[in-house]
């Protein structure tokens, strides 16, 4: 009686943790970086005034992701003028705001791109703490208990021209940060706890040489893919696309090709991974870039040997692709939306459309989600066939990429942030 009663504690718990796992959204594009929620029951129809839970208008600007744990929504906003970056807390059931924080008042501001704020990294969480990254303005971490600072750091510099984007996540027990200017490319580990900086590796300077200091930069985040049981960390800069490993910095591969930034973060499934390099300027004088379908177990420069296809798209993909069940579905900077065979790289379906994508897709419950510029929604299935599930229009600009969360969508646009459900 006492051993049933034993397991049948182990399976609730069990079954509890998945549940937690489930409602939280850690990090840029979900809590395992790949866009794929396990909602159930996501919504598929809404406008301004049918299926929104709440919504609550953000001061300031920012690009950033909400991220979510527990009953908490965190996102980070900015000033025009990028004097005042802040973090912003809010309840979960109800839109309300728990904090408003003040993070960074910078005494010096880059350029930035019309497109772009100074609040574009999106954050990562877990439990206890939240971490906000400004780019080579600030990275902070917090007590989500009482909005505390625990450790900050102002001297993870770089020169962004554009304004910075790579988002920050968590591996274990480090905060990888990726800072790649026209004056500087590295990656840095820091201890998640003090903030203190565990290993940094400057990006080879061989390859970055020929590039005009305008291309040098990037924007990209990493992912963490496990290549034989090891673990390997997957960073397509501007120039090169480098594995490294995660606990030390030290390069295990590389590929080299690009002469200007990257903005999309790599995919990975079923022992591939996918990315874009910087884009290339061909025998035409035409510039394009590419997807490239990569066998991760190497060493060296794999260039020759592991690069399994490529597919030819157009210049500054934005969107990072999404990949399910061998499947890649991806709209590119001429609205062109693809869904590809990710054995191959030949494409399954085709279909322009009228607006353009910059925040990336997301799966929820066999249905993919693209939000366009301009604040609609469009749900297909996913699969083989294009097929139209909803198209959902709420007012005003949207670049950042919503949250999928307890059977609801968090969707930001300049001004507000909405929660959608039934």
């Amino acid at each position: 009686m006492k051993l049933r009663i034993f397991i049948m504690a182990i399976v609730f718990a069990s079954g509890l943790c998945s549940s937690i796992a489930q409602d939280n959204w850690t990090h840029f594009r979900g809590t395992n970086l790949n866009g794929i929620s396990e909602a159930k029951e996501a919504p598929v129809l809404w406008n301004d005034s049918t299926n929104i839970l709440w919504k609550t208008d953000i001061e300031g600007k920012g690009w950033s992701s909400p991220v979510v744990f527990g009953n908490q929504v965190w996102v980070t906003t900015a000033s025009g003028s990028g004097r005042d970056m802040s973090a912003i807390c809010l309840d979960l059931n109800s839109g309300k705001i728990i904090f408003n924080l003040k993070l960074f008042n910078p005494d010096s501001i880059y350029g930035k791109h019309d497109v772009n704020t100074y609040a574009t990294p999106t954050p990562c969480i877990e439990e206890g703490r939240v971490y906000l990254h400004f780019g080579t303005y600030g990275t902070a971490c917090l007590n989500t208990t009482d909005g505390t600072t625990l450790w900050k750091r102002t001297d993870l510099n770089c020169d962004h021209a554009q304004g910075p984007g790579a988002s920050p996540f968590l591996h274990k027990n480090l905060l990888i940060l990726h800072i790649e200017g026209t004056d500087v490319q590295y990656l840095v580990a820091l201890d998640k706890l003090s903030g203190k900086t565990v290993w940094k590796t400057d990006r080879p300077k061989a390859v970055y040489e020929p590039l005009l200091p305008i291309g040098k930069k990037a924007y990209i985040t990493p992912i963490i893919i496990n290549v034989k049981g090891r673990d390997l960390l997957i960073s397509n800069g501007s120039a090169v696309c480098i594995a490294y490993d995660p606990e030390t910095g030290e390069e295990v591969w590389r590929i080299v090709q690009g002469e200007d930034s990257t903005i999309a973060s790599p995919v990975s499934e079923n022992g591939i991974v996918y990315f874009l390099p910087g884009f290339v300027t061909g025998a035409d004088g035409e510039k394009s870039a590419e997807l490239l379908a990569v066998n991760p177990d190497g060493k060296g420069d794999i260039a020759a040997t592991n690069i399994l296809w490529r597919f030819r798209l157009p210049v500054l993909q934005l969107s990072t692709p999404l990949i399910k069940d061998g499947l890649i579905y991806m709209i590119d900077t001429r609205n062109t939306l693809y869904c590809l065979d990710a054995g191959t790289g030949a494409v399954v379906y085709s279909r322009k459309q009228n607006q353009k994508y910059h925040s990336s897709p997301l799966y929820a419950n066999g249905n993919l989600y693209f939000t366009s510029a301009r604040g609609e929604t469009m749900v297909i299935k996913a699969g083989k066939k294009f097929e139209l599930v909803g198209l959902n229009k709420l007012p005003g600009e949207v670049f950042a990429t919503p949250a999928i969360v307890g059977n609801s969508i968090l969707l930001r646009n300049e001004r507000s942030l909405y929660r959608i459900g039934r």
